[in-house]
Formats: structure tokens, C-alpha cells, sequence
């Protein structure tokens, strides 16, 4: 990945599975999008109360690695946070890089057109994961510039107000993800996902 930057200390793994990255609570689309309309289920506003994590809103970085395609976006609802996992095709034996960072604005890549996204603050994910596989250019992730992600649906979503395809370029896909404000949120990779959490509420140790 071209732009990505030195990596930043290493990143918090999550104890559950792969199979429940997106948590029970989960919006998910197949590999195009086409025909999926998933809903979240809300989490139940009184767990939250007790909520920690020492996570911040700086940028996270992983450094330069594989690419690999990018097969689809799922999304989930847990008790403290909202998620969102990028599964990717097939790693030859190293991890993506990505980039996730809060900006005033999404300027889409190649063009620098504003993609408006709602929402209080804006999260800029870059993820190694071209929309289309390296190999023949086939098309394995059916982003729109600038249009809702394929089968993703964020009623009843707490963090999550909007999310954006920005595009595929020079080998990276990048979103645009809308949040109530610059809230604190945490990136890791398990296998070939990675996995975006991003807090319901700022910072709080107790």
C-alpha cells in the first residue's frame, strides 16, 4: 500500500471466533451485495453502563504488506461498540495494510471529489484490499462511488450513522464511515479480516 505509513504499536486481537467477528448483533452482505438487505438488532441500552476500554481516536496504521481482494463488508452491533469486518480473499502469508483516521471530509481517491457522509465526525478506513482481484481484474466487491455499501442496513446502529464507498485505487479500497462524533476506536487484523470497532461513548476507565 502506497501511502500507508510506519505501524503504530500493536493492535488489541478480539477473543471471539471468526465466525462471530461481526458479533450476533449483524448487518452483512455477500461478496457483490446483490439482493442482501440485513437489519441490526439493538443492543440493550443498559449495558453499556459498564463499558471500558482504553482505546483512542489517533490514527491506526499497519505497514506495507500483501494485497489481496477485497470479498465483502459485514457490520454488527455489540454492547459497547459497533463493527465493522473487511473479508478478504486469499492472503499469500502476510497481512494487509490498512489506515484508519479521522478527516474533516472524505476526498475520493484519484479524483479528490468530497463524498458526503453524515454523521458528526467522518472515519477514513484504507484497507490493502482493491474491490477487484490483482490476478485477472475480475470485480469481487460492488462499491458505488459515494453510495451506501451493498447490503449493509445500520438502523438501530448506536456508533454507526453512515458509511460510504469512497473507491478501489492504485490497490487500496477506501470508506468513509459517519459517527455521532470523534469517537475512540480500535483496528486489528485476525487471519483475513480486519476489524474495525469503533466506541458508543468516549473514553472511560473505572
Amino acid at each position: 500500500m502506497r501511502r500507508l505509513g510506519t505501524a503504530l504499536a500493536a493492535l488489541l486481537l478480539a477473543g471471539a471466533g471468526l465466525a462471530a467477528l461481526a458479533g450476533s448483533s449483524a448487518s452483512a452482505g455477500t461478496a457483490g451485495g446483490a439482493g442482501v438487505t440485513t437489519k441490526a438488532v439493538t443492543v440493550a441500552a443498559a449495558r453499556t453502563r459498564g463499558c471500558t476500554h482504553s482505546w483512542s481516536s489517533r490514527p491506526k496504521i499497519s505497514t506495507d504488506t500483501d494485497y489481496a481482494p477485497l470479498m465483502h463488508i459485514r457490520t454488527g452491533s455489540h454492547a459497547c461498540f459497533d463493527r465493522m469486518v473487511f473479508d478478504i480473499g486469499d492472503l499469500p502469508g502476510n497481512p494487509v495494510g490498512y489506515r484508519v483516521a479521522y478527516v474533516d471530509e472524505l476526498h475520493q481517491d484519484g479524483s479528490g471529489a468530497v463524498v458526503p457522509v453524515s454523521g458528526g465526525a467522518v472515519l477514513e478506513v484504507r484497507v490493502a484490499a482493491p474491490s477487484h482481484d490483482p490476478e485477472n481484474g475480475e470485480v469481487t466487491y460492488e462499491g458505488r462511488a459515494g453510495a451506501p455499501l451493498p447490503g449493509v442496513d445500520l438502523s438501530g446502529y448506536r456508533t454507526f450513522r453512515d458509511v460510504r464507498y469512497g473507491g478501489s485505487f492504485e490497490g487500496e479500497t477506501q470508506i468513509g464511515v459517519g459517527v455521532p462524533a470523534r469517537l475512540p476506536f480500535r483496528v486489528f487484523q485476525m487471519g483475513n479480516h480486519v476489524v474495525l470497532d469503533v466506541a458508543h461513548q468516549p473514553r472511560r476507565l473505572h
